[in-house]
């Protein structure tokens, strides 16, 4: 069973002027493909792996083969987590649980963002729910994410790795977070809340 790279849930140019149809065709057509065509060489070449899923391998692997597992899963989760016609304020459950932790949206908002452009090297910024039933903030880093680490069920995610954003934004973290906000996908989050 091979690893197969998912459809984008929009056009390659649905995110722009926030995200330009050149960024998701180097991120996603080059990165995200990438991460797909070395795990599957590794699922080639280790019958332990052949036959598990993607949410196996990433659980279980390390190495090499763990940081293209968590890459593919973590690229798939992050495209779900924008959306065209995002950003704003969140809704629903979601609204009411980053206010329960965060006391508003805003330190909310404050809060993921110190985490995302504070974040040293590269990584990625999670919305999670964690085991005492709230919601958090947290950074894990290089392809690792919050399943593995055991942070907190993953609600939102926002990359921050440089392949994200050096083509729009350049050297500009923080240009690209600010940017990142206009594009959320609040509906994405509610589900993941929901499934918790």
């Amino acid at each position: 069973m091979s690893i197969v790279l998912p459809e984008l849930p929009w056009a390659k140019d649905a995110l722009a002027p926030h995200i330009s149809a050149e960024t998701i065709e180097y991120h996603y057509g080059k990165h995200h493909a990438a991460y797909v065509t070395k795990l599957n060489a590794a699922i080639s070449t280790n019958s332990e792996l052949e036959g598990k899923s993607l949410d196996e391998i990433m659980k279980t692997a390390s190495g090499g083969v763990f940081n293209n597992a968590a890459q593919v899963w973590n690229h798939t989760f992050y495209w779900k987590s924008l959306s065209p016609s995002g950003g704003g304020e969140p809704t629903g459950a979601v609204k009411e649980a980053i206010e329960e932790k965060f006391g508003s949206f805003e330190a909310f908002k404050k809060a993921f963002s110190d985490t995302a452009a504070g974040h040293f090297g590269s990584g990625w910024a999670w919305l999670v729910k964690t085991e005492s039933g709230g919601v958090d903030v947290v950074g894990t880093h290089d392809a690792s994410n919050p399943v593995k680490e055991g942070k907190g069920t993953p609600i939102l995610t926002c990359d921050v790795w440089e392949h994200a954003y050096y083509i729009d934004y350049r050297n500009s973290r923080p240009g690209y977070i600010a940017a990142w906000w206009n594009l959320v996908n609040w509906d994405f989050a509610n589900e993941n809340l929901a499934k918790c």
